[in-house]
């Protein structure tokens, strides 16, 4: 079975975007180098995926015409529905992290299950005791205010670090461990 996965890239003071769910400040630093290669290392790996209705519309702005995650099935958290990309398998549901994350882990199989985002959705699925592994990307920047990377979900014990790296531009990833 397949691991739930938390990927995501922060600012260094923990800001997963603007105050205006803006993105600018993240997107200065696409293209480092070893980006391109570690985000295809991973996706080879997911196998569903989860995400906010936040997160999925500011898709749908950005590539209109092409689904991020072809052929993935794709739970999008929302209280409507909204547009979809014709032939993709997204599915707009309310209702607990538990009940979702469980069809999201049986249509993965041995693969991982991405949470995309955003911050208060993974919050959730953290709280329930659902994420696994917080793969975090610190951009060097400071946003001084914005969106939190799990808002109202504090984790005083230590986490158990697993993998870190250094990428181009100033970007480090790091792998921690969420459930034991």
């Amino acid at each position: 079975m397949g691991r739930t996965q938390y990927y995501v890239a922060s600012s260094i003071d923990g800001f997963l975007a603007d105050d205006d769910g803006g993105l600018a400040w993240l997107l200065q630093f696409e293209g480092f180098e070893g980006q391109a290669e570690r985000y295809q290392e991973f996706l080879s790996g997911v196998g569903a995926v989860i995400m906010g209705a936040d997160t999925y519309r500011f898709l749908l702005e950005e590539q209109p015409e092409d689904w991020a995650y072809p052929g993935l099935p794709t739970w999008v958290f929302s209280h409507r529905e909204l547009a979809g990309y014709p032939g993709e398998d997204i599915r707009f549901v309310q209702g607990s992290p538990e009940e979702v994350h469980a069809q999201a882990v049986r249509e993965a199989g041995e693969r991982n299950v991405w949470m995309v985002g955003g911050g208060k959705l993974a919050a959730q699925f953290q709280q329930a005791g659902l994420l696994d592994e917080l793969l975090l990307t610190i951009v060097p920047v400071l946003l001084g205010s914005g969106r939190r990377l799990l808002p109202d979900s504090p984790l005083r014990e230590p986490l158990k670090l697993l993998s870190q790296r250094t990428f181009g531009k100033g970007v480090i990833e790091l792998n921690y461990q969420l459930r034991r």
